[in-house]
């Protein structure tokens, strides 16, 4: 890129250096925020992952009952649907990222005294498996979301460290080398010129 070598270009130069400095460090703290809020979703992912390993543990006891239940496993299927999920938005350091704040369930009407006393327990942990898997699913989508805001503010980072800046210094050292030759140059012609006068006369 060539830019002119004069006192205007200077200040322009030094204003631009100056602004990027003062921008940097907001901008690596914002990376850090970012960072921490991807590892404490990384961290949210991994808790439902292993809330719903031990929920399926805790059912563990319940398979036998289904496998010789005389409820037919369509009935059983069709005990609990999810009617609607209620998804806010949040601003987590400038990205807005998906919430759930309510699963709302339907429960099929069963007879509580025709179905055997395990059918209450299952409903509960199917109600709680679906809730799970809907909050993984939306923590997915956040982490992908907090994933690409930090890549996105890394690389902006990088361009301030190591292109915007490190470039307006070189030509501010370019410039001031050029005007202090030019000033120079301007003295030496000066003297020669009036050595000539002195000379003449």
């Amino acid at each position: 890129m060539t830019i002119a070598l004069n006192k205007t270009t200077l200040k322009q130069q030094r204003d631009q250096a100056k602004t990027f400095k003062q921008f940097l460090p907001s901008l690596d703290l914002k990376r850090q925020q970012l960072l921490i809020a991807l590892k404490s979703a990384r961290q949210r992912l991994d808790d439902l992952d292993a809330e719903m390993n031990d929920l399926l543990v805790r059912l563990e006891p319940l398979y036998p009952l289904l496998g010789s239940s005389t409820i037919p496993t369509l009935k059983i299927s069709g005990l609990i649907a999810v009617r609607g999920v209620r998804i806010e938005t949040e601003n987590v350091v400038g990205t807005y990222l998906p919430v759930v704040r309510e699963v709302d369930f339907g429960v099929n009407d069963y007879s509580t005294m025709a179905t055997p006393f395990w059918v209450d327990h299952l409903v509960q942990a199917l109600q709680q498996m679906s809730r799970l898997r809907i909050e993984h699913q939306v923590g997915v989508r956040r982490f992908e979301l907090l994933e690409l805001a930090a890549r996105r503010i890394t690389q902006r980072v990088n361009l301030f460290e190591k292109v915007l800046i490190p470039q307006a210094e070189q030509n501010i050292r370019r410039i001031v080398i050029f005007l202090s030759d030019q000033e120079r140059a301007a003295v030496v012609r000066s003297k020669i010129s009036k050595g000539k006068q002195a000379s003449d006369s």
